[in-house]
């Protein structure tokens, strides 16, 4: 499949409210047709009706210029309000094209972090979308300086021939500064995506940088971030500043020049008093559509960038490639064999039906890449070996199954803004609740589960989140469940109360406990202990503690 480019994104978007785009187009143009007629309809009046003193002729004029100004103000309202739906109404269709693309279940390959990722679906979509917005200018505008050009034709050709040769060769000039402007706004944006990423990180992670003092190299990574955000969006808007400054000023220039003609040949007699005003009127209303043309064009340089970032987004190839088989599965339990994958080395692993599996890593990344693995999120390109889910080969599965047999609850808990009842998605969770010694969470508030929760839960402790996660993985009753250190933010006592809910609740149904947690090791039916990437031992938690010293170094406390 092609790869959407920015340009093909903003092509799309136009074809999908073609309707309305060009409705509002029609109806700009017949606005600033009916703005350029308003100075040649005042010359009409004064020549035909006030050089005259005929009363009758100036109040039909006049009635002439209400319709005109009644046509015009119609155009507008209704012209600007279908652009603006268009407009806004794309602008959600690409937040929701871009969330969904990120929420995908297979992943994506576009190595942004989630700040960046918001930059995207926020300020980017809404300034690609701002290119529907330009369109509509220049065929307005153009339609402004053509009918002001047949208009000065009409009453003197040399002064029509200026205005057609003059603002073609004036857009090309400004035109050129468009490519530069894209460029730089392109940085400016990737440069704010960058620092938004690096902000959003450490609000996250506020806390811990807290705990180990490094809240001074934080700040001044983020100053520094912060500065070079800062100097490309005033390289941005420089560039913008000088094409604004430089459209008005040769425009007027122009202006100014048309406008001596005409009082010139007026002089002479070579045109009329009315023609005059006619000329200095519209020779006043050019710079508008000549702004407007300049606008366009700095938006349209924006909006490419934009469009650009978001296409590049939407069209990022995705991490897995799932097979197509579903339920039901023939068996039940998890099984790695001979997997080699970052530090692991050939690792065999297996859960059985109904087993309580506990799992120590002497060295943390051997557990976070086990953790990967039964998560589902790594491609099968990554890792030798094979990984079997319910007797089938975990890539002959498609996605949604694969994860519906093996919940895998990650240490770092996400808990959403909303209530204890929607983060814990269960209609009766008192079960899990009782399990994962929450109870009491719940019952220290009046509203009970519709207590409200905020983002990331940082209204609860940092043992009260573990404790909801805990609850909100163990309600979802998955046929295997792996937890990762489920326990570390409680006390001793409300371990134990934990460990054995969790056996309790589990029953028959398989489990994966990977933790160093004496109490959650006791009740599972058989450990393995995995050091440099392989399983160097296995037994009970008992038997491995009297006579493994290395086992009772890094679990007994």
């Amino acid at each position: 499949m092609t790869a959407l480019t920015g340009g093909g994104l903003l092509l799309r978007s136009f074809r999908r409210h073609r309707g309305r785009l060009s409705a509002a187009t029609a109806l700009l143009c017949g606005h600033q047709a009916a703005e350029t007629l308003v100075p040649v309809l005042i010359g009409v009046t004064i020549d035909q009706a006030v050089s005259t003193g005929d009363t009758t002729r100036i109040l039909l004029w006049l009635a002439v210029l209400a319709a005109l100004f009644t046509s015009l103000t119609i155009c507008w309202r209704f012209g600007a309000r279908l652009g603006v739906v268009a407009q806004q109404r794309e602008t959600h269709q690409l937040r929701i094209e871009v969330v969904s693309r990120v929420l995908d279940p297979r992943g994506h390959r576009t190595g942004q972090r989630a700040g960046e990722i918001m930059q995207i679906a926020t300020s980017d979509a809404e300034r690609a979308m701002s290119a529907m917005h330009a369109t509509a200018l220049v065929p307005a505008a153009a339609t402004a300086l053509t009918v002001a050009a047949v208009s000065l034709l009409t009453i003197n050709v040399p002064l029509g021939l200026a205005v057609l040769v003059g603002v073609p060769v004036l857009v090309a000039i400004l035109q050129m500064l468009g490519p530069l402007l894209t460029r730089r706004a392109a940085a400016a944006q990737e440069a704010a995506g960058h620092t938004t990423a690096l902000a959003t990180d450490l609000v996250r992670g506020v806390r811990a940088l807290r705990g180990i003092g490094a809240q001074d190299s934080a700040a001044t990574a983020y100053r520094r971030s912060s500065r070079t955000t800062l100097a490309a969006s005033l390289r941005a808007a420089t560039t913008n500043g000088v094409y604004q400054g430089t459209s008005a000023a040769v425009s007027g220039l122009f202006l100014a020049a048309v406008a001596g003609f005409a009082g010139w040949l007026a002089v002479e007699g070579t045109i009329t008093i009315g023609e005059l005003i006619t000329v200095v009127g519209l020779a006043q209303f050019i710079a508008e559509p000549v702004r407007l043309l300049a606008i366009a064009g700095q938006l349209l340089a924006n909006a490419r960038a934009s469009a650009s970032r978001v296409a590049a987004l939407l069209s990022a190839p995705t991490v897995l490639t799932p097979g197509t088989r579903t339920g039901p599965l023939p068996d039940r339990g998890v099984t790695i064999d001979g997997v080699t994958y970052r530090t692991l080395t050939g690792l065999d692993l297996a859960v059985g039906p109904g087993e309580t599996l506990g799992v120590v890593g002497y060295e943390q990344r051997d557990c976070d890449a086990l953790v990967d693995l039964l998560s589902g999120t790594v491609p099968p390109d990554e890792y030798e070996g094979t990984i079997t889910i319910g007797g089938v080969p975990a890539t002959e599965l498609e996605l949604a199954t694969g994860r519906r047999e093996v919940l895998v609850e990650h240490h770092d808990v996400a808990l959403f803004e909303g209530t204890l009842r929607t983060n814990l998605m269960s209609d009766e969770p008192s079960g899990a609740l009782r399990a994962a010694a929450a109870e009491d969470i719940v019952a220290a508030h009046p509203d009970g589960l519709d207590h409200p929760v905020a983002d990331r839960g940082i209204t609860l402790s940092g043992g009260q989140r573990q404790r909801i996660g805990l609850a909100r993985a163990l309600a979802a009753a998955p046929p295997v469940l792996v937890l990762r250190d489920p326990t570390t933010a409680v006390d001793a006592m409300t371990e134990e109360r934990i460990a054995h809910g969790i056996a309790e609740l589990r029953g028959d149904a398989s489990t994966v406990l990977i933790t160093s947690s004496p109490a959650l090791l006791a009740v599972a039916d058989r450990v393995v202990v995995i050091a440099d990437g392989k399983v160097v031992a296995t037994g009970t938690h008992t038997e491995l503690s009297e006579v493994d010293a290395r086992y009772q170094e890094a679990v007994l406390r």
